[in-house]
């Protein structure tokens, strides 16, 4: 048994026995490092007499059984769950099986490949090679080694008198002998392999013989051991050679073909060698003393390239000299740039040009000097030129020269310097346009200021300022144009084949965007500045002498502020308002075109509206306008006081303005009117003055007064196309004033005022449709004054001037005031058929139905409708008196219809129904003689209509 278990259940490591008798090849009692034989056969013998006790007495042998699938473990739910069919989550599936639901498939997941045999068969073929190479060194590796072996490789071992397997074992040797550094010169080690010698060589009694004799033995008898630890060791030392024979043999028989590889090669290595020197000598060394002599002459071109590029910085400022002269700025600036970045990169460190930077930054800075001294001096002399003439740039080269270098060093102060030059001019211009004014003035008074001039004056003094601010504005905007271009150019925005002076782009484009915004903002400031200044000269007055010189020290000081707040425009509010007081309409109308167009001349050049001077005149015209108005809305109320309303002759130019407005539907300026006027009057010298308007195949009989409120409304509407800004005012004001006429008109009339007021007796019929007439005249006016001012709303609004938008509110108080006189009109014609209708059924209350026919009141009654024609026929048109005679014979119809009820005739033949047909035919007899409706309107219809209920 003993002996199966050291074959079949032990693995030899050198002199060691390792046991493998256990599960997995693994022993639970004996260490894995190994043990002697000795110990190894007790341990066999314990152990296997311990599992033959345990099989006997029916345990399993082994202490852990081999792993089965029989030694899987699961829980009961998990092995009585069958995933393929459904969930038994109810009785029904209780009671009647798994098949009363639907199965669950459960499907393949999306993420996994379907892994099949074919995909191992490349890893198995790799690996069966490998696992059997494997396999068959391991069996060698554990193959023990027989005594058999041993004795064929180490004869000498055969002298050995029967060694056993258990003599070779180590542990039986001292652990003294086993040291690496033995030295038995000392005491110690001696003692410890000789431990009897302590003893010496005498006994107790002192007899040396037998003493030594037993020492002797003991000698041979360590020496005896001696040598059994030897022949120990050598068996050992057998194993170990024996378990590396092969491997040793295997390279000794590997030596002699290495040696003799070896020697090929020395000899290859010769002969490559000598190839390699021959081809060193007659094709390396000649190309490589080309290249050498290659490289030495570009070193040479490089040297003389760097003394021409030395040559030419040491030109370089006698050259800037020169271009200074020129002047041409930009390139001696580009000349001191090139050259420090030359000094910097390619000749740094050049002793003879060690100060020549410093040098060059110098210069730089004395041109920046020279830019702003020379762009001061060039304003300076091209704002004071005289004014007038062709406004062309002075010295336009050297202009743009200046410009360019500014640019150039990013020094876009020049602008803010312009501007100032610029403002500082405008106001050497006012002052030397009001000396001039002063000195020319024809006042005796010895306290000249611009309040103390005449109006005509006055205006002269602003046409001669607004004149030369024009001129000086146009040079403005010359410079500011060349500058921009130039900026333009520098920032590489315009392709000019013919100036090659900038050809890289000295601007970035948001440095371009600064320089734009700078030149835009120049020229609206000049531009807002020279209105103020006009705005200070319209407003001032005499009393203001003081104001107006601390407005002018502020206007000094702060230079920078050109814009008016809304102080100074309540200050011009506060002021006398001269013109309101002194000037004309024509007058105003001048000043306003000039103010006008000085402010479109500003917004051409700038591109925006400036509102300092519009508002200082809106301060100054809304008085005039005001006067203007009270003056024509009094002189309306004296002459509606005093109209005797009476059909008026019509002047020629009243009948040109309306014909005017009928042929081109619109007011016509007053130049115009004048021309066609003296035409007309011309025309008609001769003729009678007509009594009608005409406006196309129709006419209007109106009153007097009529015809100056369509003057006015003229006035109105030409003055509001010269004052655009205060269109809106004189809006309102026109419909406040057709307001003031409509509502007046029916006081006198329907109110009954006219007979205090102008002395009338009674307010007739004809009064009455002469004044709805001269309505109807405003009506056909009304469409074509609300189209002037919406006009001039939609102008002022696409042009954004201010207070221009309240126009919009003129014109909805001008449809609210249309919608007053309509209304006003239809009560006069009701007034006319209450009249009729009272007259009617005053007549009819005192008819009896009896003979003699016709009876007095139904000749009343028609008597009545001969004198309504007699009124109405001259003034109203034909189509409006038959609207009036349908509404008479209404009113007539239900007036009687109500008298034949109450006498209760009735439509049976009997006398009082021929009486009524009797007084019916004569009425309509009566009728048919005006020949104011159709015959088919007055047949017998219309008198049984009488008796319908």
């Amino acid at each position: 048994m003993i002996g199966h278990l050291r074959d079949q259940h032990c693995s030899r490591e050198g002199g060691s026995f390792v046991c493998r008798y256990g599960y997995n090849g693994v022993c639970n009692s004996l260490p894995i490092e190994g043990v002697s034989d000795k110990d190894y056969v007790a341990h066999a013998t314990k152990h296997a007499t311990m599992q033959q006790l345990k099989k006997s007495n029916g345990q399993v042998a082994g202490s852990v059984p081999a792993w089965t699938v029989y030694s899987a473990a699961q829980n009961l739910p998990a092995v009585l769950n069958d995933p393929n069919k459904g969930k038994q989550s109810n009785f029904l599936t209780k009671t009647w099986g798994d098949a009363f639901v639907e199965k669950v498939d459960i499907p393949k997941s999306p993420h996994l490949p379907d892994i099949t045999i074919q995909h191992f068969d490349a890893y198995m073929k790799k690996i069966a090679r490998r696992y059997r190479k494997h396999a068959r060194m391991n069996t060698n590796s554990n193959k023990p080694t027989s005594p058999n072996e041993l004795l064929q490789n180490f004869p000498n071992l055969r002298k050995v008198k029967s060694l056993e397997r258990s003599q070779f074992d180590l542990t039986s040797i001292p652990k003294i002998f086993l040291v690496p550094h033995l030295d038995l010169a000392q005491k110690e080690n001696f003692n410890a392999v000789f431990p009897f010698a302590k003893e010496g060589l005498l006994d107790e009694g002192g007899n040396i013989a037998s003493h030594a004799k037993l020492m002797q033995e003991k000698v041979w008898t360590r020496l005896h051991s001696l040598s059994h630890y030897l022949d120990i060791i050598e068996v050992r030392i057998a194993e170990q050679v024996a378990s590396k024979s092969q491997a040793f043999f295997h390279a000794m028989t590997s030596h002699d073909a290495l040696m003799e590889q070896l020697t090929q090669t020395i000899n290859v290595l010769k002969a490559l060698r000598e190839n390699i020197q021959q081809i060193d000598k007659s094709l390396v060394k000649d190309s490589l003393e080309i290249l050498r002599l290659e490289r030495a002459r570009c070193n040479h071109l490089l040297v003389q390239e760097k003394l021409k590029l030395m040559a030419t910085v040491h030109q370089t400022q006698p050259m800037i000299q020169l271009l200074l002269s020129t002047p041409d700025y930009v390139a001696a600036l580009d000349l001191i740039s090139t050259t420090q970045e030359i000094l910097l990169q390619e000749l740094n460190g050049v002793h003879s040009f060690r100060h020549l930077s410093s040098q060059l930054t110098e210069m730089e800075r004395l041109i920046d000097k020279m830019l702003s001294t020379e762009f001061e001096r060039y304003a300076t002399a091209d704002l004071n030129r005289p004014l007038g003439g062709e406004n062309i740039v002075l010295d336009g080269d050297k202009l743009v020269s200046i410009i360019s270098g500014l640019l150039r060093q990013k020094h876009f102060q020049f602008v803010d310097t312009y501007k100032e030059e610029a403002i500082m001019t405008v106001r050497a211009v006012t002052k030397q346009c009001v000396i001039e004014a002063l000195a020319a003035s024809d006042s005796c008074s010895d306290n000249l200021e611009v309040g103390t001039l005449s109006l005509v004056e006055r205006l002269s003094l602003l046409h001669s300022t607004i004149q030369s601010f024009t001129f000086l504005l146009q040079r403005v905007k010359a410079v500011h144009d060349v500058m921009r271009d130039t900026a333009d150019l520098a920032a590489g925005k315009t392709s000019n084949s013919g100036d090659n002076s900038m050809n890289d782009c000295l601007l970035s484009l948001d440095e371009h965007s600064r320089v734009a915004v700078k030149l835009s903002d120049m020229l609206t400031s000049i531009c807002e500045y020279c209105h103020e200044r006009l705005g200070h000269l319209l407003s001032t007055a005499a009393s203001d002498k003081d104001k107006t010189q601390s407005e002018k020290e502020k206007a000094t000081n702060d230079s920078a502020s050109n814009k008016l707040n809304d102080r100074e425009i309540q200050n011009w509010n506060d002021k006398v308002h001269w013109l309101s007081e002194k000037a004309t309409a024509l007058q105003v109308c001048q000043l306003a075109a000039m103010v006008e167009g000085f402010t479109v001349t500003c917004e051409r050049l700038c591109g925006k509206q400036c509102t300092a001077l519009r508002s200082a005149f809106k301060a100054q015209a809304t008085k005039f306008v005001q006067r203007f108005h009270t003056e024509r809305k009094t002189k309306i109320s004296l002459l509606l006081d005093s109209e005797r309303w009476r059909q008026a002759d019509v002047p020629p130019e009243f009948q040109t303005l309306v014909s005017y407005v009928y042929e081109n539907k619109a007011f016509p300026n007053d130049s115009k009117l004048r021309e066609d006027s003296g035409k007309s009057k011309r025309k008609e010298s001769a003729e009678v003055l007509s009594n009608f308007i005409y406006i196309g195949d129709e006419k209007y009989a109106v009153v007097g007064t009529t015809l100056m409120l369509i003057q006015m409304i003229h006035e109105y509407c030409s003055t509001s196309t010269e004052l655009a800004t205060l269109s809106g005012t004189l809006g309102r004001h026109l419909a406040e004033l057709l307001r003031h006429f409509n509502s007046r008109c029916c006081q006198l009339v329907l109110g009954a005022g006219a007979m205090h007021a102008a002395g009338l007796k009674t307010i007739t019929s004809t009064i009455l449709v002469l004044a709805s007439r001269s309505l109807q005249l405003l009506l056909w006016f009304m469409p074509f004054v609300k189209a002037h001012f919406q006009a001039l709303a939609d102008y002022g609004n696409s042009r954004g001037v201010a207070g221009v938008a309240s126009v919009t509110g003129g014109v909805a108080l001008l449809d609210s005031v249309e919608r007053d006189i309509r209304a006003h009109v239809r009560e006069i014609e009701g007034k006319v058929l209450t009249i009729v209708g009272s007259l009617v059924g005053a007549q009819l209350s005192q008819w009896t139905a009896r003979p003699p026919v016709p009876s007095q009141p139904f000749k009343n009654i028609s008597r009545h409708v001969v004198k309504l024609h007699e009124a109405v026929s001259s003034i109203l048109p034909y189509s409006q008196i038959q609207t009036l005679y349908r509404s008479v014979n209404t009113t007539l119809k239900e007036k009687l219809r109500e008298q034949l009820v109450k006498m209760n005739i009735v439509n049976n033949g009997g006398p009082q129904h021929g009486v009524v047909t009797s007084e019916l035919t004569f009425y309509l007899e009566a009728l048919k003689t005006l020949k104011v409706l159709p015959a088919e309107e007055l047949n017998d219809d219309w008198m049984n209509a009488i008796w319908t209920r």
